[in-house]
């Protein structure tokens, strides 16, 4: 009977020792992310350790367009999605389903991220700034994306009309590249490293930068309100966000000069993080790397002006702002 007694009492020690382990083990949580220069902090987070310093275990879900992150993360294929803000991502958020909780990549003059590019058939036809695209046919990926809005932005600029933009939505990256290349389409908006092959092979024509038209807040960090209640698994992934954004901003930021990040003993680490996960060469990666703020602010304006204008544009439901979809404990408001 002793022996059972000490064989009981060893067995619930053990047992005590598991649970313990396990309410130690890091929590998991799942991101959806393109493989784009603009996701760089999640890049370096994960791959510096910094999402296992903070307790998580980060699995990364890519995709190759903005909007199926929103659809996943409302569905819970991912916990948390980073991409571009969109219409889809705005109507879903607009019926409860998602909550901004961090900002992300900005448009910003000096900053390449996003461009114009010409086919060479419309290049050589004239097309050759990005306010001539008035009355041309334009990839993006789905209607009410960012590239979209984007073209808003460039209308409402230069005084021209959207609806005499003939918008082309391809789906996604590489459909839009694969038309501008093929001279199905007249022009096409394209992070710079979806394009550069085309731009490398003499296939495209860049005709600008979007930053350096229209600035605005591009991207943003987002979750269902289910993820939500978790709040000490939001918490985690925003501290390792944050720490990420801040080394990204002070060595990769600070260095570029003419839109370029030079190559040294400083960058080049980042850079190699940064290539790994978008798959590009690091020589790629130093012309397009997105303006990020280093404290993961949110400018929640802009946010609110995108609304506005989708909503105008009937693309977003009308009834809600950017003070419904904002989960005002975790957004650092700029």
């Amino acid at each position: 009977m002793k022996v059972l007694a000490r064989l009981a009492v060893a067995c619930l020690l053990a047992l005590a020792a598991g649970g313990v382990a396990r309410a130690d083990d890091p929590l998991k949580a799942r991101i959806g992310v393109l493989r784009l220069s603009s996701s760089a902090p999640v890049f370096i987070a994960q791959d510096k350790g910094y999402f296992r310093d903070a307790g998580l275990d980060v699995e990364l879900k890519f995709f190759d367009a903005a909007q199926p992150i929103a659809v996943a993360t409302t569905s819970g294929d991912v916990d948390f999605g980073i991409t571009a803000f969109t219409a889809g991502l705005y109507n879903l958020a607009g019926k409860g389903t998602l909550k901004v909780i961090g900002g992300m990549s900005r448009e910003k003059a000096g900053y390449p991220l996003i461009g114009y590019f010409a086919s060479n058939n419309a290049y050589a036809a004239g097309l050759r700034t990005p306010k001539d695209l008035a009355g041309k046919r334009v990839a993006v990926t789905q209607v009410g994306s960012s590239f979209h809005y984007s073209l808003g932005l460039l209308a409402d600029k230069y005084g021209f009309k959207l609806s005499d933009v003939r918008i082309v939505p391809l789906q996604s990256l590489s459909n839009a590249a694969a038309a501008l290349k093929g001279e199905t389409v007249d022009a096409a908006l394209l992070p710079v490293s979806t394009a550069r092959t085309l731009m490398d092979s003499g296939g495209a024509k860049l005709l600008g930068w979007v930053g350096d038209e229209t600035p605005w807040q591009l991207g943003a960090i987002f979750a269902s309100p289910k993820t939500l209640t978790n709040a000490a698994r939001v918490t985690k992934l925003l501290t390792a966000l944050t720490r990420a954004d801040r080394e990204y901003h002070d060595v990769i930021l600070t260095a570029i000069k003419d839109g370029v990040v030079p190559i040294n003993d400083k960058t080049k680490p980042l850079l190699e993080i940064i290539a790994k996960y978008t798959n590009l060469p690091v020589e790629h990666v130093v012309g397009n790397c997105a303006y990020i703020d280093p404290d993961g602010k949110l400018d929640v304006k802009n946010v609110d002006n995108q609304i506005k204008w989708l909503q105008e544009q009937g693309f977003v439901d009308k009834g809600f702002d950017a003070n419904a979809i904002i989960a005002k404990d975790y957004v650092k408001a700029d």
